[in-house]
């Protein structure tokens, strides 16, 4: 059996309240294992422990009982932090420096340089989709382009597994798409990503499995398409039936001792819509690109 590439065990962390002899339990006894290859999302609200988990994962915070292991070694480590990109949620860039030299910096951090850093800088904007803004300041630049910088710098050092803090948060939903797009594509390239969001309906294309969390406790977890399927019903998608199809359908329900439940036309997300709507726009003559 292969060592889960993270895994949380029995996890608790309570913080003191400052000024008040009070404290809050952010991370109730808490388990689980993320492997090789998938996607996991920890999924909740605001306040509900994810981020918690991810510092005390990384080592940034420690437990007040039970035990975070990368890669086999404890979380607290720092060896166990050399095969890991972490992305926060709210990143922080030197606002004067360009794309390109931001990924060097971080490069440089890591111990890379001369052609090897050359090269991998140019072949992460271009996975990024950044490479038109190569030469622009990062103070300028949107949201969306600043996640998808702070995902270029979680990859500088090609890490094995990736940990994102909230990646799609403040994101429109074109940007987003394409965040969710590239998690798929660094999946496709055999990483491991571990990430939060409270987004849920944005993140449920790309995670395999996921944890729901509530009130610092883990609440429900497995593969997604198991909690998200109704037991005991399905859905059959009929397209050009004839006029008295659904007829047919009921009378068929009726005597077969089945229950019609619901009929409905399929419905597109909003979110979908305004993806049709914006690509329609960026194709119109004179639109700006």
């Amino acid at each position: 059996m292969k060592t889960p590439v993270a895994s949380v065990n029995n996890l608790t962390k309570i913080f003191p309240v400052p000024m008040r002899r009070q404290k809050v339990m952010a991370v109730q006894d808490v388990s689980l294992e993320i492997n090789e290859g998938e996607v996991y999302g920890l999924l909740g609200p605001n306040g509900s422990g994810k981020s918690t988990i991810l510092k005390i994962l990384l080592g940034l915070v420690t437990p007040t009982r039970g035990s975070c292991k990368i890669f086999g070694r404890d979380g607290r480590d720092y060896r166990s932090h050399r095969d890991v990109g972490f992305l926060p949620e709210n990143p922080y860039f030197y606002k004067y420096l360009t794309a390109a030299e931001t990924l060097r910096f971080y490069g440089k951090i890591s111990g890379m340089g001369g052609k090897a850093l050359d090269g991998r800088i140019s072949e992460l904007l271009e996975l990024v989709g950044m490479e038109d803004a190569r030469h622009r300041r990062v103070g300028g630049y949107s949201k969306g382009m600043l996640q998808r910088i702070g995902l270029a710098q979680t990859l500088i050092q090609d890490p094995r597994l990736l940990v994102l803090d909230e990646p799609t948060a403040g994101v429109d939903p074109v940007g987003s798409r394409g965040i969710r797009d590239l998690i798929l594509n660094l999946k496709k390239l055999g990483k491991t990503v571990l990430l939060t969001s409270h987004l849920l309906e944005q993140v449920q294309e790309v995670c395999d499995r996921v944890g729901i969390m509530a009130r610092g406790k883990l609440v429900r977890e497995g593969p997604l398409d198991s909690l998200a399927a109704i037991h005991g019903q399905t859905e059959y998608l009929i397209e050009n039936a004839p006029s008295n199809f659904g007829e047919k359908i009921r009378e068929l329900a009726a005597t077969s001792g089945a229950k019609l439940v619901e009929e409905r036309q399929p419905r597109r997300t909003l979110e979908k819509i305004f993806l049709e709507a914006a690509a329609a726009s960026a194709d119109q003559p004179g639109s700006e690109r």
